[in-house]
């Protein structure tokens, strides 16, 4: 290669995000801030997993849309779908791999999380010669079925990985021989992203309205709480229960919905008088009425995260948990057992805590290692 030609690949962003689900965007959005108030640049690739309220995100957070779609499509949801999915995407970059990174080769590829799109950006920056940067890496709960399958993919992309940002000590130690560079974040990125949200002013006509009583909130979309019908009956009665004496919202994701009527159960969720069923909302509006509920109902660690940031107290529908955030404070993990799950739903209101956001900032730590390949 002449001269010029390697200073032109040098001038290349090289600080390459690939993201493909919604958690994964808002999660991320802090990172790409902070890289920009830095005066750096980054490219933004799309897989595609999800594509409903993406645009959503990103116009709360005030971030571009992606630099390169490596598909357009529906949203991504059943497992056959995601490896075919994957196979695809795969033959691409290898076809395009100059044009999918902008004809760079020496920059960092960040992931984030336990996803597919996580593992697969992870392989395909490998293809394509870059470091591979895990955010959020180090998160175990050393059982391979809970969570199924985000547990496999996380120990797979740890491998995969050069750079492991960790969120915390105990990250750090799960990591600990595994090669690579070992980063500690101290807390998640999250953190960053709650802090905007609460911050952030949303347009009246994008804020939800709340119910007018006071109401709890139940979020739900895990393949171990919805793969089938025995499973999903369990969380069905479970937040059936919990609506006895709580006004429940009960925000749909749209396969725990299908699964719903796939198996005959939807007519009892959502004709309950005390259950208000509703779509997704983005992510801003969405923080909002955690901060005006009572509680919290999921299976998500993303919820698991933001109620420890909040106070807010939060019961687990999972056997266990691969964060510590809110764990012996206001974060309750059922493990489906109805004597915790009723304890819980007696005395949810002593488990308020006061609970400041972390001075740490991960993003600034993450944006400020990754400007260094700029």
């Amino acid at each position: 290669m002449r001269i010029v030609d390697r200073l032109k690949a040098r001038a290349c962003i090289v600080i390459h995000v690939i993201l493909g689900t919604k958690a994964q965007l808002i999660k991320m959005a802090p990172v790409l801030r902070a890289i920009r108030e830095r005066g750096g640049s980054y490219r933004y690739i799309s897989t595609g997993q999800h594509s409903e309220t993406m645009d959503d995100i990103l116009a709360d957070f005030e971030l571009p849309g992606p630099d390169y779609e490596l598909y357009s499509g529906r949203d991504i949801t059943s497992i056959p779908a995601m490896l075919g999915w994957m196979l695809r995407i795969i033959v691409h970059v290898i076809a395009n791999r100059r044009r999918v990174f902008a004809g760079d080769r020496g920059g960092i590829v960040l992931v984030h999380g336990d996803t597919f799109s996580t593992i697969l950006g992870a392989l395909i920056g490998r293809i394509a010669g870059h470091r591979v940067g895990h955010v959020e890496s180090g998160l175990r709960s050393f059982n391979l079925f809970h969570p199924f399958p985000e547990e496999l993919t996380r120990m797979a992309t740890i491998r995969l990985s050069d750079v492991l940002f960790c969120p915390g000590e105990t990250a750090m130690a799960n990591v600990e021989g595994r090669g690579g560079l070992r980063i500690n974040t101290y807390t998640n990125t999250l953190r960053d992203s709650v802090e905007l949200a609460l911050k952030s002013r949303v347009p009246g006509e994008a804020q939800p309205s709340p119910p007018t009583e006071p109401y709890a909130i139940v979020t739900l979309h895990r393949f171990e709480n919805i793969f089938s019908k025995a499973a999903l009956q369990r969380v069905v009665d479970i937040v059936l229960r919990a609506s006895q004496n709580h006004k429940l919202l009960f925000v749909l994701h749209k396969p725990t919905e299908r699964k719903l009527r796939e198996y005959g159960l939807y007519d009892r969720v959502c004709g309950n008088p005390n259950i208000e069923c509703r779509p997704r909302c983005s992510y801003f509006p969405f923080l909002r009425l955690i901060a005006g509920a009572d509680f919290i109902i999921s299976d998500g660690g993303s919820n698991q995260e933001e109620c420890a940031y909040m106070g807010k107290p939060i019961l687990l529908l999972r056997m266990t948990t691969e964060r510590e955030e809110g764990l012996g404070a206001n974060c309750v993990i059922s493990r489906y057992d109805m004597a915790v799950i009723d304890d819980f739903l007696a005395h949810y209101h002593k488990l308020r805590k006061p609970s400041p956001l972390p001075a740490q900032s991960a993003s600034a730590i993450i944006a400020e290692h990754c400007l260094q390949y700029a």
